[in-house]
């Protein structure tokens, strides 16, 4: 049953995470249906595999949604509001998956991803403003992958 619900998690979420990298590349949106694709569709799988986690991986979704929606409030165009609430999902999923550590690895490769891309982004002067979607979505595979790590060891 745990296999069955994990291939359920990843085939869901996967299809979603990629969809929503594709769209914010090309449109820099996150659509909301997706984001709820992806949350449901990996969400319900996890939460019944670790139900233990659901309080503290719901308290996660709260402090990154809250600390993005500051961010995005702020003048500069910062953070989308899909951003946030994306932000805010993984950190659910993240959660779920593999605690505050999976979280805390999740977001330190999202941001370390960013940065490296903005960087090179005014480096070479091609444009200042850039998805942070798929950077938040390849720091959530490297926070599961580092979870799924700590768990085999």
């Amino acid at each position: 049953m745990s296999s069955l619900l994990m291939a359920l998690a990843g085939v869901f979420g996967g299809t979603a995470a990629v969809l929503l990298a594709l769209v914010d590349l090309r449109e820099l949106r996150l659509p909301d249906p997706l984001v709820a694709a992806l949350a449901f569709g990996a969400g319900i799988p996890l939460a019944l595999l670790a139900p233990q986690r659901i309080g503290s991986a719901v308290l996660a979704a709260v402090l990154v949604g809250a600390g993005y929606l500051l961010i995005a409030l702020l003048p500069g165009r910062g953070l989308g509001l899909g951003d946030v609430k994306l932000g805010a999902v993984l950190a659910l999923l993240l959660g779920l998956a593999g605690g505050w550590p999976a979280v805390a690895a999740g977001f330190v490769a999202a941001h370390v991803i960013g940065a490296g891309v903005a960087v090179f982004l005014l480096a070479t002067r091609r444009r200042r403003v850039f998805p942070f979607g798929p950077a938040l979505l390849l720091g959530a595979l490297a926070g599961l992958a580092g979870a799924a790590l700590v768990t085999a060891a």
